[in-house]
C-alpha cells in the first residue's frame, strides 16, 4: 500500500486499514459486468423482461441467500477464499469465519469474500443475468438453491427438535 493510499484510507478512517481504493476497483468490476451483461443482451437481441413477477423475485431472493452464503462461509468453498482471507474458526452447520487478509485489493476482496452479505449483490446479479438471458435455466438453478435452503432450515429444525426431547 502506498502512502497516498495510507493517507487516503487514514483519512477515512483512523484506523486507515480500510482499502477503499479496493473497493474501488471491485465497484468498477461490478459495474462492468452488470453493463456487459446489458450490452451483451442488446447485442443479442434479447429483450429485458416488462416486469420480473414476485414469485421469480423471490426464488431468486431464497437462491441469492444460499449462494451468498455457500460462496463465503461453506467450508467447501474456503479455496476460493483462501487467497483472500484466513480461517479464523469453524461454527455450526460445516460453516466457517473467515478474516481477510492483506491491504489494497487483497484486503478489499477479502471483505468481499468474507461477507455474505456483501457477495449477495454479486450472486444477485449473476442471478439476474441468468434471468435475462434464460428465465427458464435461472428458475432451475434457483429452485434448487432454494430447496438447498429448505433443506438447511429443515435440518435446524430436525436438529432442534431432537435437542428439546432430549432436555
Amino acid at each position: 500500500m502506498t502512502d497516498a493510499e495510507k493517507s487516503f484510507g487514514q483519512e477515512y478512517d483512523e484506523r486507515g486499514n480500510v482499502p477503499l481504493g479496493g473497493y474501488a476497483v471491485l465497484m468498477a468490476a461490478f459495474t462492468a459486468m452488470a453493463g456487459g451483461t446489458v450490452a451483451l443482451a442488446r447485442k443479442r437481441g434479447v429483450g429485458l423482461p416488462e416486469q420480473v413477477p414476485p414469485w421469480d423475485v423471490a426464488l431468486l431472493g431464497v437462491a441469492t441467500f444460499k449462494t451468498a452464503r455457500l460462496l463465503t462461509k461453506d467450508k467447501i468453498t474456503s479455496f476460493l477464499r483462501a487467497p483472500f482471507t484466513r480461517r479464523a474458526e469453524d461454527t455450526t452447520a460445516a460453516e466457517t469465519m473467515d478474516v481477510p487478509r492483506g491491504s489494497g485489493l487483497r484486503l478489499a476482496a477479502g471483505d468481499l469474500a468474507s461477507c455474505p452479505f456483501c457477495m449477495s449483490a454479486w450472486t444477485a446479479a449473476g442471478l439476474m443475468g441468468a434471468y435475462v438471458f434464460s428465465p427458464r435455466a435461472a428458475r432451475v438453478v434457483g429452485a434448487g438453491f432454494a430447496a438447498m435452503t429448505l433443506a438447511d432450515w429443515l435440518q435446524y429444525a430436525w436438529a432442534y427438535t431432537q435437542q428439546e426431547a432430549e432436555d
